[in-house]
């Protein structure tokens, strides 16, 4: 995250997205956040943030737990 601009709308349309199709592919992932401008990351890390909440949704890619 960088200047933060984006961030509320990026949120608003992951939530929206993942509640509506917890196993979307990256093209719905980018079409889903193409009406949100940001002009610092070029949505890379984005996309990759969707597609790992979407996993962790699933019960996949859980985060390791440290004893």
């Amino acid at each position: 995250m960088q200047c933060g601009y984006c961030t509320p709308g990026m949120i608003l349309t992951a939530h929206a997205l993942l509640a509506g199709n917890p196993a979307p592919t990256r093209a719905q992932i980018v079409e889903a956040i193409s009406a949100n401008l940001c002009r610092c990351t070029g949505y890379a890390q984005i996309v990759e943030a969707i597609a790992l909440a979407a996993e962790r949704i699933r019960g996949l890619n859980e985060p390791a737990v440290k004893p």
